[in-house]
């Protein structure tokens, strides 16, 4: 796989990286339903035999298990992964609400409990998960800066930060990699992060390429009724009717041109977020070996012009429906 520079880092990163908020599990009110520990670590090892270079993960997964399960699945082979993991989620004791808290003294003990969690001396790319609250951002970028001189993070990074956020804290530090949302049916990045990042040089990794599974080509209405209580899309707008039709009427309509091309859908909404000259690559979860297989392919995809032409198409039409529904 071909490897782009992350922003101002020396880190050089595959396309596809693999993303473990799934693997953290269902015991909070963000997980995905129960996981396998057995499948999550085959999944992983299988990601780094495909030639995945690198894994995102969060304290904020499963409490921390995310972690805990990427450090027992990395033993031995630490020196050949970039490591990303986050801070600035917190969650009561019971375990029944999560918060952002960026206080200085609270980031430095939770990158102990991160390094802990994950058997490392140091970790490569460290991010406040949201700028949650709003007025501690400056604090809490602070903190990972003095994390950086003391060498326990070699770069620090954001995620979900507009242009606003990003400019109040460039002047503490220079901001490695931004972590926004990015889908076919979520492109705001496209009018304001994106072309600030390609001025600053700050590196985007984009999650959510597949849009939580609505995107993979494999999703439907029954399963979208079946999902389990503990699944944080059951709550999500875009998994309810009405919209769950349209976005599944257009997924219908664009597994059209992934097949004319030789690939899934999956692969194809993968694609698609990678063909942004800003973007430097795609977080993309799999909770079994075989998935992860299928969507590294999309690191390698070429599409011609017609077909972009065709999705863009595609996509306005859906945006139209949904502005005609309000």
């Amino acid at each position: 796989m071909k490897i782009k520079r992350l922003g101002n880092s020396d880190l050089w990163v595959t396309p596809i990286g693999l993303g473990s908020w799934a693997i953290g599990g269902g015991d909070n009110p963000y997980g995905w339903g129960a996981q396998d520990d057995d499948d999550s670590i085959r999944t992983i090892q299988h990601a780094l035999d495909l030639g995945i270079n690198w894994i995102d993960t969060a304290k904020g997964y499963g409490h921390g298990h995310s972690e805990e399960i990427v450090g027992q699945a990395l033993k031995g082979r630490r020196d050949k992964v970039i490591v990303a993991t986050k801070c600035g989620i917190l969650w009561k004791e019971d375990g029944s609400d999560i918060y952002g808290h960026l206080k200085a003294a609270s980031i430095k003990v939770e990158v102990e409990s991160s390094l802990k969690r994950l058997q490392m001396d140091m970790i490569d790319l460290y991010q406040i998960h949201w700028p949650l609250p709003d007025e501690d951002i400056e604090e809490g970028w602070r903190a990972i800066s003095d994390l950086i001189d003391e060498g326990k993070v070699r770069y620090g990074g954001v995620s979900n930060f507009n242009v606003e956020q990003m400019k109040r804290i460039a002047p503490i530090r220079s901001i490695t990699s931004l972590q926004p949302p990015y889908s076919m049916i979520k492109p705001e990045i496209e009018s304001e992060i994106l072309p600030y990042c390609a001025q600053q040089n700050i590196g985007v990794i984009v999650y959510s390429p597949m849009q939580a599974g609505l995107l993979s080509g494999k999703f439907t209405a029954e399963r979208a009724a079946a999902l389990p209580d503990d699944d944080w899309r059951k709550g999500d707008p875009n998994f309810q009717e009405p919209i769950l039709s349209i976005n599944l009427k257009t997924v219908e309509r664009l597994k059209d041109i992934a097949a004319r091309n030789g690939i899934s859908m999956s692969v194809l909404a993968i694609a698609w977020t990678l063909r942004r000259p800003e973007v430097t690559a795609a977080i993309v979860g799999a909770r079994r070996p075989s998935q992860i297989e299928e969507t590294v392919k999309a690191g390698e995809v070429e599409l011609n012009g017609t077909d972009w032409q065709e999705i863009e198409g595609l996509l306005a039409r859906r945006t139209q429906t949904m502005s005609e529904m309000h």
